[in-house]
Formats: C-alpha cells, sequence, structure tokens
C-alpha cells in the first residue's frame, strides 16, 4: 500500500500498548514541533480502535498540535497538523 503523505514525517503505532503509544506520540509531536515541521502523520491501525482513542486523547490535549483529523483514505492513520513555533 503506498501512503498518500510519504513525504512527511510518520510514527507506526503497530504493535504497542496503550501507554508506550502515548508516550512515543508525545515525544514524535515534540520532536516534530522542534523541526519545524508543518504537518506529521500518526499510524494507528484499525484494529479494535483502542490505539486510535488514546492518539485522539493524546492528540487533544497537546499544546503543539494546531488540528488534526483521520485520513480520508486510511482510517488507519491520523494527520496532525502541528502549531508553528514562536
Amino acid at each position: 500500500m503506498k501512503i498518500l503523505f510519504s513525504n512527511i514525517p510518520s510514527i507506526d503505532l503497530h504493535g504497542f500498548d496503550r501507554d508506550y503509544a502515548k508516550i512515543c506520540i508525545k515525544d514524535f509531536i515534540m520532536d516534530n514541533y522542534k523541526l519545524k515541521k508543518e504537518k506529521v502523520a500518526i499510524i494507528h491501525g484499525i484494529g479494535t480502535g483502542i490505539l486510535r482513542k488514546e492518539t485522539t486523547e493524546v492528540l487533544k490535549h497537546n499544546k503543539y498540535v494546531d488540528s488534526y483529523k483521520i485520513d480520508n483514505f486510511n482510517s488507519g492513520m491520523t494527520i496532525v497538523t502541528l502549531k508553528r513555533p514562536k
């Protein structure tokens, strides 16, 4: 499968448990914010929805996140727009 957003940084959470995913998402967002990236992709898969829900919870409360949405073509991936560094 070809990812349409292959030119943006991504993290694949397949096989992660909820707690480890939470830590990795926070670090991934902060690192890319510092690198002044505009968009990132979080691949959480479809499965039972546990990682998708955890991803949403982390993004909802993250001060570096401007917006996020499930990818239109791949419901197992969330596209995140980061705030611009000041």
